[in-house]
């Protein structure tokens, strides 16, 4: 079976980094992207030159009209959906008595909603209810879930808290369908949302003091768990949730 691959926030951090690594695997491979269109399309490049097959797709991940055209034509480029991971996110830092209600709605928009209508329209391609032949869904967390967060980080922290729950759930009405859903909850990695505090070596020394092993991620070591829990390998789990973070938070 052909395997495409549609990978939301695939242009930037975690999504580049698994859009890259799937390619390798034999993976047709949607990059999606909201305004990194350079960045998207240079992915899509490097993969051709390697020989693999991908395309640059836009959406915002907060515009349902957007999500719908995004799924139709990804097929129209690669073929069916077989696999789909939720990558696209924003952080939102701030403490709660100065919380934005725009903010808020939009941070929720994104990190939540827009999740669970691209996984509305994987399943309805994917499922054997609906005439499709399975697949296998990856949805990007957080451990910030777990704990609320760091300080500041509340809200973020319960738009992943939804991202959990709705996996669960999901994971279980597709499960008889052939659809397997999972989560993957990342601790602190190095990408281009954190680099910018990452780079003050006093801040550094501080997350890294909170992570049993010392040290914060990198964006391969996500992607290979992400394309674990996609691949047959991982055949028997669903409804999962795989923390990838150095042992989570030493509190």
């Amino acid at each position: 079976m052909t395997k495409i691959l549609l990978i939301t926030g695939g242009a930037s951090g975690i999504g580049a980094e698994t859009a890259r690594r799937a390619a390798k695997r034999g993976y047709k491979v949607a990059v999606n992207y909201r305004s990194r269109d350079t960045q998207a399309k240079q992915i899509v490049a490097d993969i051709e030159a390697a020989g693999g097959s991908a395309v640059a797709l836009p959406a915002d991940m907060a515009n349902e009209a957007d999500i719908v055209r995004l799924f139709a034509a990804t097929e129209r480029a690669l073929g069916p959906i077989t696999h789909l991971v939720n990558s696209a996110g924003i952080g939102y830092r701030t403490r709660v008595d100065e919380y934005d209600a725009a903010r808020l709605a939009n941070l929720f928009a994104i990190n939540a909603i827009g999740l669970m209508l691209c996984c509305r329209e994987a399943a309805k391609r994917m499922s054997t209810r609906n005439g499709g032949k399975g697949g296998a869904i990856v949805n990007v967390s957080s451990m910030a879930s777990t704990i609320g967060g760091r300080l500041g980080s509340s809200a973020y922290a319960a738009t992943k808290g939804a991202v959990d729950s709705f996996t669960k759930g999901f994971a279980r009405e597709a499960a008889a369908e052939g659809v397997r859903v999972n989560a993957v909850r990342p601790g602190m990695v190095l990408s281009e949302m954190t680099e910018k505090a990452l780079a003050e070596p006093a801040f550094r020394a501080r997350i890294e003091e909170s992570i049993p092993m010392h040290r914060v991620g990198e964006g391969h070591e996500i992607a290979e768990t992400i394309l674990w829990l996609l691949s047959d390998e991982a055949s028997f789990i669903t409804g999962a949730m795989v923390d990838a973070a150095g042992g989570g938070y030493i509190i």
